[in-house]
């Protein structure tokens, strides 16, 4: 496949990603709507990172600080999210 033909794609599954966060945070509020939102801005972060970056090429420190970065914060936006919802009952 083209280069040219990958960012399409990579950016035709950015917009996908972007609605379905959109859709899954309007849908409710709980800890698992949370984590398929988060799950779905790491998708974001790799797609960008994989994509747009060029980091698909480059040395594996690298790609994978950029990828574990998201991966850290989305764990710690849940850990928060459930030490609330167990202080709060």
């Amino acid at each position: 496949m083209s280069a040219s033909r990958v960012l399409i794609a990579a950016w035709l599954g950015l917009g996908l990603l972007s609605v379905s966060s959109v859709l899954l945070g309007n849908a409710g509020v709980g800890l698992l709507l949370a984590a398929a939102v988060l799950l779905s801005a790491f998708a974001k972060a790799w797609l960008i990172a994989d994509n747009f970056m060029h980091l698909r090429h480059a040395p594996p420190l690298w790609r994978w600080l950029l990828l574990g970065w998201p991966l850290v914060l989305g764990a710690l936006v849940l850990l928060t999210l459930w030490l609330q919802r167990s202080t709060a009952l």
